[in-house]
């Protein structure tokens, strides 16, 4: 009896079963991470349904009165910094499996400014515009795809951050010229981390290719 009850407390001592554990662990963050993008999908599906849904009905029309137009300058330097938080993203987690850490740590921060630089854009835009929230189905669409796209790089920006600092404190604390690359159970999880973080950035510059074309260029 005491010998069941230590054993349920504690980690498995098996090795076995510590490699059992650490590939479940790294598959649910796998699985989460595609699960999460399913989810943002939905949200991004509900603002492409309400734009081309608005723009085909242009009820009295009032789709876009004067072909009204957000500014877009604002909305391709953006797009232009969130794509760069992007490529650094990919590019440093090529670097890291290459071996490059210092690479990677570049990289991560860089974009990090990056996206922050493009938050601050997003928002300074909303002083910007030509016309009032909900003045026409477009400028309604446009209010919804702007704060969509502020929680979209804040989200972003700090799954990087947190990446890029979870890097470091492994380079600190764990042994090893390369720890980040060692199978210990925390590098092998923050290079699953950094997996899923990555192809996060490249779906959202995927879609924000879709959307910036459908509210600056269409």
């Amino acid at each position: 009896m005491t010998n069941t009850l230590n054993k349920s407390g504690g980690p498995s001592e098996m090795p076995e079963e510590r490699e059992y554990e650490m590939r479940a662990l790294i598959s649910s963050i796998w699985t989460g991470g595609r699960l999460f993008i399913g989810s943002y999908t939905f949200m991004l599906a509900g603002l492409a349904f309400s734009y081309f849904y608005l723009r085909s009905s242009n009820s009295g029309l009032l789709w876009r009165p004067d072909h009204v137009t957000a500014p877009r300058a604002f909305g391709l330097l953006i797009f232009g910094l969130s794509l760069m938080t992007t490529i650094l993203a990919y590019v440093g987690r090529k670097r890291l499996v290459s071996g490059s850490y210092t690479d990677f740590i570049v990289a991560a921060w860089t974009g990090v400014v990056t996206g922050l630089v493009a938050l601050l854009l997003q928002i300074i835009e909303f002083s910007h515009l030509p016309f009032y929230p909900g003045s026409s189905g477009y400028a309604s669409t446009f209010i919804g795809y702007s704060v969509m796209n502020i929680m979209t790089l804040v989200l972003a920006v700090y799954w990087l951050e947190t990446t890029a600092a979870r890097g470091m404190r492994i380079r600190r604390e764990l042994p090893g010229a390369n720890p980040e690359l060692s199978s210990h159970p925390r590098a092998r999880v923050f290079r699953a981390d950094v997996a899923a973080m990555t192809y996060f950035q490249v779906y959202v510059a995927m879609t924000g290719a879709l959307l910036f074309a459908m509210f600056y260029l269409m």
